[in-house]
């Protein structure tokens, strides 16, 4: 029976980005599209996007997928596998961090959001790992709508284009 890949060696896969001329209707990616091409992402990829982030700053999940579309010079990244990867990330670093890798050294997946602003219950240790995270980078996290979100997420985005940044 083969061995269980770890978060490691997903994110470590060799998958490539590829890109999808036609988008079959109804599938993710679609009607954003509007006929466009759309990219599927890597792990790798995603991972490096991630880094570019510096301590205060967050992003959504809509903001990544749009530096993966403007760096692959597409209409849009495909919303389900840039979930995905950026999931196998989070899980990855804080398998890092079960190795004795230090925080400054982490992929800092805590600084992705979802849409809205809102913190993601499906990333490591849910809202409130996430939320202790953020706040020890300075960023407040408040309860909206019953679910905890940065209500200033906006102004915390980048500056800068993130794909067109190198590798920290």
């Amino acid at each position: 029976m083969p061995k269980k890949k770890s978060p490691i060696d997903h994110l470590n896969s060799p998958r490539q980005p590829h890109i999808v001329h036609l988008i079959p209707p109804g599938a993710p990616g679609h009607a954003e599209a509007k006929g466009g091409a759309m990219v599927v992402s890597s792990p790798a990829e995603v991972d490096a996007l991630i880094r570019q982030l510096e301590p205060g700053e967050v992003l959504t999940l809509d903001d990544l997928r749009a530096a993966l579309a403007r760096r692959h010079n597409v209409a849009v990244a495909c919303p389900v596998s840039t979930a995905i990867f950026a999931n196998m990330s989070a899980r990855a670093a804080e398998e890092r961090r079960q190795h004795g890798v230090s925080q400054a050294e982490l992929t800092p997946w805590w600084r992705v959001l979802r849409k809205g602003g809102f913190l993601n219950p499906k990333l490591p240790g849910g809202v409130e790992r996430q939320a202790v995270l953020l706040r020890n980078e300075g960023v407040t996290v408040s309860p909206l709508r019953k679910q905890l979100a940065v209500y200033d997420y906006e102004a915390r985005r980048p500056d800068r284009n993130i794909e067109e940044a190198s590798p920290r």
